[in-house]
């Protein structure tokens, strides 16, 4: 297994690479979500990879993945880390460990917005990022504030973007 450091320097040759190459336009994202059996569990489908997400006992599930708000917590999670990544990569900031936390709040109770007097949907997103480097406070402010400028997942959480959908009818 390769070091975090060893992975930077493969990342940036990488992201070099990518911006090298022709503009390719946007990639079409897909995800599947089918609600199955008596548990109603939701199996995720993305590319060839799948997530279970399901309720507690106490909400008529099994428990047997994540609910839906705590997927989300991950997701933001999952997208700071892997932009804190490609930020150290490029602007070369060594990093031996990186770990993100990420906290929110969310009413399952509220069914309406100002039902229960909180938003319907996970609030108060917080993250906290643990760094083991070498880098100077100021590389490490930089590289945060890199971070918090292109963050795909982080910017969408705070300027939300418009989402339509359909019904469509399979019998």
């Amino acid at each position: 297994m390769t070091t975090l450091r060893e992975y930077l320097s493969h990342k940036r040759t990488a992201l070099m690479a990518r911006r090298a190459a022709p503009a390719s336009g946007p990639v079409p994202l897909h995800a599947h979500v089918t609600a199955e059996g008596r548990s109603g569990i939701r199996r995720i489908r993305i590319r060839d990879h799948q997530l279970i997400s399901d309720s507690g006992p106490d909400f008529a599930g099994y428990d047997l993945g994540p609910a839906s708000p705590e997927l989300q917590a991950g997701v933001l999670g999952s997208c700071v880390t892997h932009i804190f990544l490609i930020k150290a990569a490029e602007l070369e900031v060594p990093l031996d460990a990186l770990e993100v936390d990420v906290r929110a709040e969310y009413d399952p109770r509220a069914q309406q917005p100002g039902e229960s007097g909180v938003p319907v949907h996970p609030y108060g997103f917080r993250y906290e990022v643990l760094i083991d480097s070498p880098a100077s406070d100021e590389e490490l402010a930089r590289l945060h504030d890199e971070v918090e400028r292109v963050c795909p997942i982080l910017n969408l959480i705070r300027n939300p973007q418009p989402v339509t959908g359909a019904v469509v009818r399979i019998r």
